[in-house]
């Protein structure tokens, strides 16, 4: 069992940030993180979502990511995986990989025990969790879904459109991820659907600071009331990127409502119509993943978890980076710094209270 004053879980953008603040604050601390490299949930991404279709990569805090000539064409996985290696080198952030949390317990002296699945532990007194949600993708339920004999994929698994040659492709979502994936596979599926829960709404012009601020104040009120956070698309709506042009230039931006239900061959609508389908990809985003914070009852009955900031109000020694309004790469950046700067207060308020 190793002891350390804070956890942290997770080394993506809001992982990382945090532990560059904690260092400079003299903090001790460990960082998790669960996936085989760096990168985050950038390492997952599609070898074929390069660095020319993203909406950019936001600089770590201390360190501006340095232009390579030709990195359009490049993985984004690749890029940012090479520069968050970096970072982690040049900051010398004590990364342990990999490492999958299983439980965050409370102990009996007020520490936090933290489990991993190899069965190392360590003890500490605050916890920032950074976990995101690429590892919790989220697959809605519908009618007949059980029934459809054919291939179900999430497009957290999508890793390009080579697999799709000849196929007969139903994709459901409305973000980016959907989007990206219907500009790919037009060029070689037989035929392609997209449907849609509601209708998409297109964001045009300028997205200004104001209009930024505008949607955080949204989100950061559903988690102090305790409710769970929106979807990123469900708050900003689908702006028009090159990957949405490309898209609409091959004509498959045309939404149809959502089934009603699957059939065996396909996809049922109200209408009774069927759309044959060989394959069915649910670009249906992911939710927050926190089961490994279950044995601390964090959860109001809205669902959610109530926030002051990145604080847990339920629980002072849990801080949450990269939820709810700092789900974002500018937002994580500043939920890093405001996490470490009230651990650091936090650690020093309970150091300096009297023995019991």
């Amino acid at each position: 069992m190793s002891e350390v004053d804070v956890v942290v879980i997770g080394a993506g953008q809001a992982g990382l940030s945090t532990a560059y603040h904690l260092r400079r604050l003299g903090v001790s601390f460990v960082v998790l993180d669960g996936a085989d490299g760096p990168g985050g949930a950038w390492g997952s991404r599609p070898p074929t979502l390069t660095m020319a279709k993203v909406h950019g990569v936001f600089d770590l805090p201390g360190a501006h990511r340095p232009a390579v000539a030709g990195e359009g064409e490049l993985p984004a996985s690749e890029v940012v995986g090479r520069y968050y290696a970096d970072y982690e080198r040049r900051f010398e952030l004590p990364v342990l990989r990999p490492v999958r949390v299983t439980s965050v317990e409370p102990l009996d002296d007020g520490r936090l025990l933290v489990r991993a699945a190899d069965g190392r532990t360590w003890t500490a007194r605050a916890v920032a969790n950074a976990t995101g949600t690429w590892t919790r993708p989220h697959w809605p339920y519908y009618p007949g879904a059980a029934e459809f004999r054919r291939r179900q994929l999430h497009s957290s698994e999508y890793r390009g459109p080579a697999a799709f040659a000849g196929s007969r492709v139903v994709v459901v979502g409305g973000g980016n991820s959907a989007a990206h994936i219907l500009s790919e596979i037009a060029d070689v599926a037989a035929s392609v659907t997209w449907v849609t829960r509601r209708p998409p709404e297109f964001r045009s012009g300028e997205f200004s600071p104001e209009v930024g601020r505008s949607i955080i104040a949204d989100v950061e009120a559903r988690v102090r009331a305790g409710l769970p956070p929106l979807s990123v698309v469900a708050v900003t709506g689908l702006g028009y990127t090159e990957v949405v042009h490309e898209a609409m230039a091959k004509g498959v931006l045309n939404p149809r409502p959502m089934f009603a239900r699957l059939v065996p061959g396909g996809a049922e609508f109200a209408d009774g119509s069927v759309v044959e389908a060989d394959t069915i990809v649910w670009a249906t985003g992911f939710r927050a993943a926190l089961g490994h914070l279950a044995p601390l009852h964090l959860r109001e009955p809205g669902g959610g978890v109530r926030m002051d900031g990145t604080r847990v109000v339920r629980d002072p020694r849990i801080h949450l980076v990269g939820y709810g309004p700092s789900a974002s790469t500018v937002g994580a950046n500043r939920a890093g710094r405001d996490a470490a700067v009230e651990i650091k207060e936090f650690l020093a308020a309970a150091a300096a209270l009297p023995a019991a």
